[in-house]
Formats: C-alpha cells, structure tokens, sequence
C-alpha cells in the first residue's frame, strides 16, 4: 500500500496557512511558521542528530512559492529567504497528524532557551 498524495495543495497568504487534502481523505492545515521552523533543510536539522537549529521570530513568516519536486514532494519557498529543504508527501503528511504534538515541542524548545514567541498561539 502506498503512502497518501496530496489532491489539493492551496496557500491561504492572508491566514498565513497551508491546506493540503490527501486521497485517503485526510486533510490539514498547516501555519506557515509550523512549516518553516519544521523545515527538513539541513540548515534547520543539521546533517546529523543532535545538530538542530531552533528556529526563533518566524511568528510572521509566510510561503512565497510552493514549487513541484517530481511526483513527490514539494519545496517551500519561504518570504524570509529559506528555500532549501524538500516536504515530501510523507513528511507532510506526518507534519499534519503530529501537529499538536510537534508544536507544544517547538513551544517547550523555545522556553527552555528562554525565547518568548511573539503573537497568538497556534
């Protein structure tokens, strides 16, 4: 069986907000900052673990362009200059069911290196 693809991708700019639906029916939205300071780019997870990078002030970040990788993936192209990394379906997928989970992390992160986020809570 394979993974779930994506059958709408669609940029909310204005919310800041990335909606995707996938054929098993599943759908998410995902933020902009989620998104980025989640990013698979080697600047943001290293090249191994333990060499994160934790991304802070990206409360107002936004998505400039979505561009295809293939049939599988996509890469973001970030307002604030990022543009590496390439989302897979899989990943953005994961992304989508772990949200909750992955965002108190990204909150607990930003606490324990006494970062404040700016703005409303996801």
């Amino acid at each position: 069986m394979s993974s779930p693809r994506p059958t709408e991708i669609k940029l909310h700019k204005t919310a800041r907000v990335l909606e995707i639906a996938f054929d098993d029916g599943a759908r998410f939205e995902l933020p902009c900052e989620y998104l980025r300071v989640y990013s698979p780019s080697a600047e943001v997870r290293g090249h191994s673990p333990g060499q994160e990078t934790l991304q802070v002030g990206k409360e107002e970040v936004n998505i400039d362009a979505i561009e295809p990788v293939g049939q599988y993936a996509v890469t973001l192209r970030f307002d604030d200059g990022h543009d590496t990394g390439i989302y897979n379906w899989s990943l953005l997928y994961a992304l989508g069911e772990n949200r909750e989970l992955n965002w108190q992390h990204y909150l607990d992160e930003l606490a324990a290196a006494g970062h404040e986020r700016k703005g409303t809570p996801e």
